[in-house]
């Protein structure tokens, strides 16, 4: 079954810091072939509160999915964010 990274962002307090986050975490998913489903984009909230940037990220299974986000790589993107974003990071089986 695939994997999926779903990730609902709270608040962003520095673009820049998004944008380099961006760049490092894009090489890490291409290297676990990790495809973006939604990346940022137009949205509507029906219910909840608005998020200001939502990410989904499918790769060929949950083991994959789950290896992405502890790679060094990964890891290191992710400190990039730290103190200037808050957001709800999920790994997910599929269907």
């Amino acid at each position: 079954m695939k994997g999926y990274v779903v990730c609902v962002y709270k608040n962003i307090t520095n673009e820049e810091k998004l944008k380099e986050y961006a760049i490092k975490a894009r090489a890490a998913v291409e290297k676990f072939k990790g495809k973006f489903l939604i990346r940022g984009g137009r949205s509507t909230s029906n219910e909840g509160e608005k998020s200001p940037r939502t990410v989904v990220i499918e790769f060929s299974s949950y083991d994959d999915a789950k290896n992405f986000y502890k790679s060094i790589e990964y890891q290191h993107a992710h400190s990039i964010l730290k103190g200037y974003a808050d957001r709800q990071h999920q790994t997910i089986e599929g269907v």
